[in-house]
């Protein structure tokens, strides 16, 4: 499908490779200005050049160094980005750690506090610093992506898991805080990639990871996993005015019908269809659990 991002800017952080990166692609294509985040300059750099190939007269592709769990550097980085563009109308939390693999017992306390910091404070930190501007335009977008973690437990990744949930659950929440200021928040549940984090659960084996998720995770490498356009189409469509109104939805790129969004705009506004809940019996079709 194709949705204009004309005249928008967007900020994508983690944006220099894998679903980051795919996204970055995608947004260029549809028409908007985009700064790019990330802690690899070399690899930002390469991106930068790589989009700016595909850019149309007008747009712009800006990098900028930045590790989104500090606090000065995410100043830093909206302020570079209010600087080089006068109206950034999208924001793209992409940037995301695995974490340490193993029991909670076991893992490094410290790299476990780590993954929390990018994943889940991380993202609120960037998004809470674009809020005012948003604010001031009556106007923004706010993408989020989410993982596996988010909907089912992860054994031996459990900062992993632990942060994904949080951070779906707050956008949850601020999509509540800002729906009446013309401010969309929304969560994206890529499916499994074959990205960087693969790579790094078959590194650790399944002493770490356990032997069902290694198992799992060598037929995903096998398979070619979830393809990363799918997701960035979804963010597109996101980013776009299309989708105006949707807000506050945990979404998967692979499964949701999310293209026909729009006609379903009220349906979706007046329901906790497509958020994170709780399942009682009734919802496995048992006949007990009521009061």
């Amino acid at each position: 499908m194709s949705f204009s991002l004309e005249s928008r800017a967007a900020l994508i952080t983690g944006a220099n490779q894998g679903l980051g990166k795919a996204i970055a692609r995608a947004y260029v294509q549809a028409g908007a200005n985009v700064l790019l985040c990330a802690r690899d300059e070399s690899k930002l750099l390469e991106v930068q050049t790589e989009l700016r190939d595909l850019c149309k007269p007008g747009q712009r592709v800006e990098v900028t160094c930045a590790d989104v769990s500090k606090h000065d550097e995410v100043d830093r980085l909206v302020s570079f980005a209010l600087a080089h563009f006068p109206q950034i109308h999208i924001l793209v939390n992409n940037a995301g750690i695995y974490g340490p693999k193993g029991s909670i017992e076991d893992v490094d306390w410290d790299e476990w506090v780590q993954a929390i910091e990018v994943n889940l404070l991380g993202s609120i930190l960037v998004a809470r610093a674009l809020l005012p501007h948003f604010r001031a335009n009556q106007y923004g977008k706010i993408i989020q992506l989410s993982g596996g973690g988010a909907t089912a437990p992860l054994p031996f990744i459990s900062a992993y898991a632990a942060s994904k949930a949080g951070i779906v659950r707050f956008m949850e929440t601020l999509a509540e805080e800002v729906k009446a200021v013309g401010i969309d928040v929304n969560s994206i549940a890529p499916g499994a990639l074959n990205t960087r984090l693969l790579d790094e659960v078959l590194e650790a084996g399944p002493e770490k990871v356990g032997k069902s998720f290694y198992e799992r995770s060598l037929k995903q490498k096998a398979d070619g996993g979830a393809p990363l356009e799918r997701s960035a189409e979804l963010a597109v469509f996101l980013a776009s005015a299309l989708s105006d109104g949707v807000t506050g939805k945990l979404i998967s790129a692979v499964w949701d019908p999310w293209e026909k969004f729009p006609e379903h705009l009220e349906e979706l506004k007046n329901s906790d269809i497509y958020t994170l809940r709780r399942i009682v019996p009734k919802d496995r079709g048992m006949d007990w659990g009521d009061v």
